[in-house]
């Protein structure tokens, strides 16, 4: 159960070593696109839209460019936005990683910049190519879980699958995150039953009521056409299909976007921006709970789906997860397990959790997910706002 990886200055270990091109507003974006085209397998794209600072987005770009799965980054800026760029690419300079940053009202508009850019990208890749492996294990992993596209057989294939893959990554020493408080309304009692410490247990209620708080004052559920048309009833019952994706492990902690989890164990994230409604929905689509989760260290994601989603994501590979066969026959290409199976009587949970743990292993190791062959690198950052986390949201 070891593989190699990608030393960081910082302790922990990556399992890719791809080149960040981030752009710091939308106005940015064209240029930082054309700078990361010609090398789309080793650059990935990311950025932030937003012409306004906001602490979040600041926040979670730092921890998305000091991802471990990082190993160089360029910035592009477009000169007047708001974004402290500075800040930015002294925290990456600090991590130890080759960073430049362009502006492009500097460097002579878009022709020009895109031309320095592609060769500073040309550059750090060739750096890279000669990055020295070290070795790694399953306690060096986080590896995070979310649900989209979901219907009637998510909760009873895919997503307890990956449960079963979670309780043995946690026994072997992995780090786990489980997501979306506003997709665990009706879950709360249950998941308090598990946590670490009676304090937490409190901690996991509040974020579930928060989020319950929240979505009634936008006046909608995390609860969508396609999810009925699949056979889902109520936001109860999708909530216990999400919920079993957790596994039956102990809960260490609580974090919320960006928060690094001190050891291994089971985390949930709270997605839900705390305070009024400020920015709309908490998070717009699932791409947006996977680069929180990144934020937070995940190496890679397993994503379960019903109705059939194709999306990947820059920084880290994305497993998918099909919870019914026949979703999977007309989707084979994009998906990596067929849970599908167990409704078949194929296969029982247990071999499918089997087969994703196998599958995280070689994944971790350098096998391709089916969505970064195909070239997904979906990246969603937009604006929220938190307040830190209390010492009873992590392990004593």
């Amino acid at each position: 159960m070891t593989f190699s990886g990608f030393q960081r200055a910082d302790g922990r270990k990556g399992i890719r070593n791809v080149v960040a091109v981030a752009y710091l507003v939308e106005c940015a974006h064209h240029v930082a696109r054309e700078i990361a085209y010609p090398h789309l397998e080793q650059a990935h794209l990311i950025g932030f839209p937003g012409c306004f600072p906001n602490e979040y987005a600041q926040n979670m770009m730092e921890r998305l460019c000091t991802h471990p799965n990082v190993g160089a980054v360029l910035l592009v800026s477009l000169g007047c936005e708001s974004f402290n760029r500075y800040q930015l690419e002294k925290t990456i300079s600090q991590s130890g990683r080759p960073v430049s940053t362009l502006v492009i009202q500097r460097e002579g508009g878009t022709r020009a910049t895109i031309e320095k850019g592609r060769e500073w990208v040309a550059q750090a890749l060739e750096d890279l190519e000669g990055a020295e492996r070290v070795p790694m294990d399953i306690g060096d992993l986080v590896v995070a879980t979310v649900c989209g596209g979901s219907d009637g057989t998510s909760g009873i294939s895919g997503n307890p699958a990956v449960g079963r893959a979670f309780d043995r990554l946690v026994h072997e020493g992995a780090t786990c995150i489980f997501e979306e408080t506003g997709e665990l309304i009706g879950c709360e009692e249950i998941m308090a039953d598990r946590a670490a410490t009676p304090e937490l247990a409190d901690e996991l209620r509040r974020s579930v009521h928060k989020a319950a708080r929240y979505y009634a004052e936008l006046g909608y559920g995390s609860f969508a056409a396609g999810n009925a048309d699949g056979g889902l009833s109520t936001i109860e019952e999708k909530s216990m299909g999400a919920y079993a994706k957790s596994g039956s492990s102990p809960i260490s902690g609580l974090i919320k976007p960006g928060d690094l989890p001190p050891r291994g164990g089971l985390y949930l994230m709270d997605i839900v921006p705390d305070g009024d409604v400020r920015f709309g929905f908490p998070n717009i689509s699932d791409n947006a709970e996977i680069v929180e989760m990144m934020a937070s260290g995940a190496h890679l994601t397993l994503f379960v789906t019903g109705r059939g989603s194709v999306v990947g994501s820059a920084l880290a590979p994305v497993i998918k997860i099909a919870a019914n066969p026949a979703m999977y026959e007309r989707l084979s290409e994009d998906m990596d397990v067929n849970a599908g199976r167990i409704l078949t009587g194929e296969a029982s949970l247990d071999d499918v959790g089997s087969l994703i743990f196998d599958l995280v292993l070689g994944v971790a190791s350098g096998e391709k997910t089916k969505s970064e062959a195909l070239g997904h690198t979906e990246f969603i950052l937009t604006y929220k706002s938190f307040e830190p986390i209390g010492p009873a949201c992590l392990p004593v």
